[in-house]
């Protein structure tokens, strides 16, 4: 119903590489800036600015963060702000956002905030958008947004969104009297982000690309991706389905050493579960935290383990879900972890 005529771009002024083919697919990652026991906000932002230089050296296809609010162990607030920062400090590497919670902001402001970057930085800006508030629902309505109202509004602010942004579809809308930027020579690469089937069919339905929280573990992965593919209808941004899939992996030289990094963050997603909310710890103290069995035990499909047992995983992923990228996320103690995980899973995966 939102469907209309637009100005065609090609899907590889996108950013969108043909596949799949497992071992042939792009590569991404996802960042969240965890804060660490005793660390600040700026030492994980700096580890996500290491980690982001070193992912596009080694040629990772795009990097993204995140946007959650009022959360003791997450410095990545405002995506925009930061993706700016990561955009500056890297060459050649897309940076987004995974996503940018339109619920809590107004079209027109987000629209603004990435135009403004695709300007700064032409043709390596993705705006990843979610229909979540990313947060409780005291901090969405401390934004001065109403969050139950936003959410069902969602499809309409999405499409102002990408009309302000130059995909403009419908017979009027906010795109009709507004620009986010006064003369735009690019556009960002707009996908839609989602753990749920409504979000793989809106998607799908827009003709946009979509990424799927795989890493949530809610277990829904292959009826989604599915979902996706089923109600996907070409358009003028994109003639085929083109399908991120968010893989939570971590490699070390052994199962037992990627056993012993990867606890702590075991650790931190059980209290998210049982709302018992941990700072990440050190690995040491983490084999001595009382929930560190249970951890150990929490069922999952996080990858981690040796980059062979790794890569079978994520080709397995790709395989049952037609994936044409793997976006992947980790979070470890220390970030040497986490960029030594990157270089094992690029060396395996090429």
């Amino acid at each position: 119903m939102f469907l209309g005529p637009l100005v065609h771009t090609p899907s590889v002024e996108l950013g969108v590489v043909p596949g799949p083919t497992p071992n042939s697919i792009p590569l991404s990652v996802l960042d969240l800036s965890v804060v660490r026991d005793a660390g600040t906000s700026g030492d994980a932002l700096a580890d996500t600015t290491r980690l982001a230089q070193r992912a596009d050296t080694l040629g990772f296809h795009r990097f993204w963060v995140a946007e959650h609010h009022n959360m003791g162990t997450v410095a990545s607030t405002t995506p925009s702000v930061l993706i700016a920062h990561l955009a500056a400090a890297t060459s050649r590497i897309r940076v987004g956002s995974g996503g940018v919670m339109l619920p809590n902001h107004a079209p027109l402001a987000i629209a603004e905030q990435f135009a403004l970057l695709e300007a700064l930085h032409p043709g390596r800006i993705d705006l990843g958008i979610g229909r979540a508030p990313g947060t409780d629902p005291t901090t969405a309505a401390a934004f001065g947004r109403h969050p139950h109202e936003s959410v069902e509004k969602f499809p309409r602010d999405l499409i102002d969104v990408m009309g302000m942004l130059g995909d403009r579809r419908g017979a009027d809308g906010l795109w009709s009297r507004l620009r986010a930027t006064p003369v735009a020579s690019s556009t960002p690469v707009i996908a839609l982000l989602g753990s749920s089937g409504y979000s793989a069919q809106l998607a799908g339905m827009l003709g946009l690309p979509f990424a799927y929280a795989h890493h949530f573990d809610t277990g829904a992965t292959d009826i989604a991706s599915q979902l996706y593919l089923d109600h996907f209808e070409p358009s003028p941004v994109l003639e085929r389905p083109y399908l991120i899939v968010g893989a939570g992996a971590l490699a070390a030289g052994t199962d037992e050493e990627a056993e012993r990094i990867g606890l702590p963050s075991r650790i931190l997603r059980l209290g998210i579960r049982t709302n018992r909310r941990h700072p990440l710890l050190s690995p040491d103290a983490a084999q001595q935290h009382p929930d560190a069995e249970s951890a150990r035990n929490m069922p999952t499909e996080q990858l981690i383990g040796s980059a062979e047992r790794v890569i079978e995983g994520l080709r397995d992923l790709v395989q049952r879900t037609q994936a044409n990228e793997l976006m992947l996320t980790a979070a470890t103690y220390d970030v040497t972890d986490r960029i030594h995980s990157l270089e094992l899973i690029d060396a395996a995966w090429s």
